[in-house]
């Protein structure tokens, strides 16, 4: 992150001391460390969930994160966990083994997920049932090492992820690079394509903390944002790395740093945020590798510490 002295390291804690004091909506009894008696009501009971334990009938938090309660069932979220996949997920993982007639990928969850060679759209958009060729062809479509979006399909009772990639958004990623964060910095939202046109930059944020950036392909015909609905076919497989200007990698590097930035600050990573904090170096007229430097870093938390305070006066 380009902090190599220990007065470095010492600073950012500070920072994240200075957020941790500022106003926050998780104030309030919403956070509880380990060890915290959790309040319940005796007269109505309560049902035991994650992330709690029960010592004489008083309920206690095994990990540090936000409560919840669900009618009687209390638990709590852990603020640091593996991901944890949804049905409906839009994920960035990374392809680890090529099997029998699925695909291995890394989504750092608790296993690796599995694609399937029938949940993915054949070169072309054919629709067909696959055959021995196919399977003996699917290096031609991943192969290990391959970066993909995905979507998650299913779920298993023993933890099993299932992916898809039959829509035309999703497929192998080129050309960018992958910035990982912790799954609980993303934000669950309608859309996690997204075209930052003032940057000329494309973004796939994943729920599992895999955040994809690369310039814009102007050659792709798929509108991410309307679900790909413009295409009929599905081009998975690129013969050559696309080629852009030293300029527009230079792009992509300023968004790529903002995620890193919010991820060392704690932060969620969306698309407001992201851009937000892309429009704050600039204001400043930084460089993207002044962003992950410590007087930018600084800046970000007092300027995240204002907001906060302007929101609890417009709150009171």
């Amino acid at each position: 992150m380009g902090f190599r002295s220990d007065g470095s390291v010492l600073a950012v804690e500070s920072c994240r001391a200075v957020l941790a004091e500022a106003p926050s909506p998780f104030q309030d009894s919403g956070f509880v460390c380990v060890g915290d008696r959790i309040e319940t009501d005796v007269s109505e009971g309560f049902l035991r969930g994650h992330g709690t334990y029960v010592i004489d009938g008083v309920l206690y938090a095994s990990v540090c994160g936000l409560k919840e309660r669900v009618n009687k069932l209390i638990s709590v979220r852990p603020l640091k966990q593996r991901y944890a996949a949804e049905i409906g997920d839009v994920v960035v993982g990374r392809v680890t083994e090529v099997a029998g007639k699925r695909w291995r990928v890394d989504l750092k969850s608790r296993q690796d997920a599995a694609l399937m060679l029938s949940a993915v759209n054949l070169p072309g958009g054919i629709q067909r049932r696959r055959t021995m060729e196919d399977e003996l062809n699917m290096r031609l479509v991943f192969e290990e090492g391959d970066l993909i979006s995905a979507e998650v399909q299913s779920l298993h009772a023993d933890g099993q992820i299932n992916l898809q990639t039959r829509s035309s958004k999703y497929g192998r990623l080129v050309g960018g690079q992958l910035v990982e964060v912790p799954a609980t910095l993303i934000k669950r939202q309608k859309f996690h394509f997204h075209h930052l046109e003032d940057l000329g930059v494309d973004m796939i944020v994943g729920c599992n903390g895999g955040v994809w950036v690369g310039p814009h392909d102007a050659h792709k015909s798929a509108d991410t944002q309307d679900g790909g609905h413009g295409r009929e076919e599905a081009v998975l497989v690129m013969p050559t790395m696309p080629s852009f200007t030293p300029q527009q990698r230079g792009k992509a590097a300023r968004v790529a740093n903002a995620v890193r930035v919010l991820a060392i600050l704690y932060l969620p990573v969306h698309s407001a945020s992201i851009q937000d904090t892309c429009q704050a170096a600039m204001q400043l007229d930084l460089g993207a590798a002044d962003m992950l430097k410590l007087p930018f870093i600084q800046h970000l938390a007092e300027q995240e510490v204002q907001r906060r305070q302007q929101d609890e006066m417009q709150a009171d």
